[in-house]
């Protein structure tokens, strides 16, 4: 904990105690104006606490809103504690002039002046945490009155908040401490090129805080922009013509191209088969299923193709609406059976003077990820094995692998490699992870 944060710690404790003990220093003091103006200024400062937010410095808002929640929480915590051993040192007073009465008032005022921050820093941390999640923000909801349990789960909240708090901080000394050796100031831009089922919007970033923290450390960034699911030859051919133009636009000889998912057959594609490789410097593929799923193929021959047309006509006609010109469901998910990539490995060559490498990750259970990654992972784990919600571990190595990525309990999944729910996970920090593959790509001369 940091100087300020104990500062503001201890002015909290100090406050909510004096307030909530008002009935018995009203008692106490012969001075009544002097207990009015110390009711008054406590009062006041009270009211401040709750009101504005801790500011802490190099943190973004977000995160000193979220911060003051906890802090609130914690610190009526210990307010409770020093309240309940003052308690028994009164009881146990003999000279004392207090009566049950005021007792009595007393401690509803505690429970009122308490019950106050403790719901305001809930719901700061609600409104303002990402490692919450959907889940816990429910149980909360849900269970708020059911005694124990909702100690329990606001205990677990806590802690969650806590370590994306140290997340953020420790981000933030990183970057102050490389912020002059522009570590990810790369020779050639990186382009970013996303998987199937999504596009690069400009509100809703495929790939989370991750383009942010890149360059932040120097990086030049560039998107894909393909449509979100169509054939591997059609996505190759609208990433070439986006590369053309980034080329064009900036100048630079080449990119390197960080492409997730489905997005590393459409680079591959491109580079080879489309005259791109010199425009590109290297490809880092970053669990993508080279080798195709198995469990795709099993589910394109099992369904019918009533149903199969169903759902590719609504997600046409959806991303149609979402900015797509012309997606293709079906083309896009065929291209991902065994035969397929098969095929597709004996065209698509990799071409020499382009660095090639990969990158994966797996889950270590159903449980690791919601839906529809914790289907997909028993599914992938019946036909594949070790998988990250979609890919088989062995089917996204290609060029020099770079290793499979696991952490704690639950393993990185799918989404987790880019970010995609913004949240921290222990033992694997995203952002760090990519700024070190960037980093290293400029050691490398790209």
């Amino acid at each position: 904990m940091n100087d300020k944060r104990i500062y503001f710690r201890i002015r909290n404790i100090i406050i909510f105690t004096l307030l909530m003990n008002m009935i018995f220093i009203f008692n106490i003091m012969k001075t009544k104006i002097l207990c009015y103006i110390i009711g008054i200024i406590v009062l006041l400062l009270y009211l401040y606490i709750n009101i504005i937010p801790l500011r802490l410095k190099k943190l973004n808002k977000r995160v000193c809103i979220m911060v003051s929640g906890y802090e609130l929480i914690a610190d009526s915590s210990l307010a409770v504690l020093i309240e309940i051993i003052l308690y028994i040192f009164l009881l146990n007073t003999d000279n004392l002039t207090i009566n049950s009465k005021e007792f009595i008032i007393n401690g509803i005022t505690a429970v009122c002046v308490l019950i106050i921050p403790v719901i305001n820093g809930f719901m700061r941390m609600m409104f303002t945490s990402r490692n919450l999640g959907v889940v816990n923000r429910l149980l909360i909801v849900l269970l708020w009155w059911a005694p124990i349990l909702n100690f329990i789960i606001l205990n677990g909240c806590c802690k969650k908040v806590r370590y994306e708090y140290f997340y953020e901080q420790s981000k933030e000394l990183r970057n102050d401490v490389r912020k002059e050796n522009e570590v990810c100031r790369t020779r050639y831009p990186i382009v970013m090129v996303h998987g199937i089922f999504f596009r690069d919007w400009m509100f809703i970033n495929y790939w989370g805080r991750i383009p942010k923290e890149l360059m932040r450390n120097g990086a030049q960034i560039f998107y894909g922009k393909q449509q979100s699911s169509n054939a591997v030859c059609k996505s190759a051919q609208e990433l070439k013509e986006n590369i053309l133009k980034i080329i064009n636009d900036t100048g630079c000889e080449k990119v390197n191209i960080i492409a997730h998912s489905k997005g590393g057959l459409d680079s591959r594609y491109a580079i080879s088969c489309l005259g791109l490789s010199k425009y590109v410097a290297s490809l880092t593929t970053v669990n993508t299923p080279h080798r195709g799923c198995k469990y795709v193929d099993f589910l394109l021959d099992k369904a019918p193709d009533k149903f199969k047309n169903y759902v590719a006509k609504k997600y046409n006609r959806t991303f149609v609406k979402l900015g797509d010109k012309n997606p293709d469901f079906l083309a896009g998910v065929a291209d991902l059976t065994l035969e397929k990539c098969s095929q597709f490995n004996i065209k698509v060559k990799d071409v020499e003077g382009v660095l090639y490498q990969s990158v994966t990750s797996k889950m270590k259970n159903m449980f690791s990820s919601g839906f529809p990654l914790n289907i997909g992972y028993i599914l992938a784990k019946i036909f594949d094995g070790e998988n990250d919600g979609l890919v088989e571990v062995s089917s996204a190595k290609w060029g020099n692998f770079l290793g499979t990525l696991t952490a704690g309990k639950k393993g990185i999944s799918h989404g987790d490699m880019v970010d995609l729910t913004r949240q921290d996970i222990r033992g694997y920090d995203v952002c760090e992870f990519y700024v070190d593959l960037v980093r290293k790509l400029k050691e490398k001369g790209n």
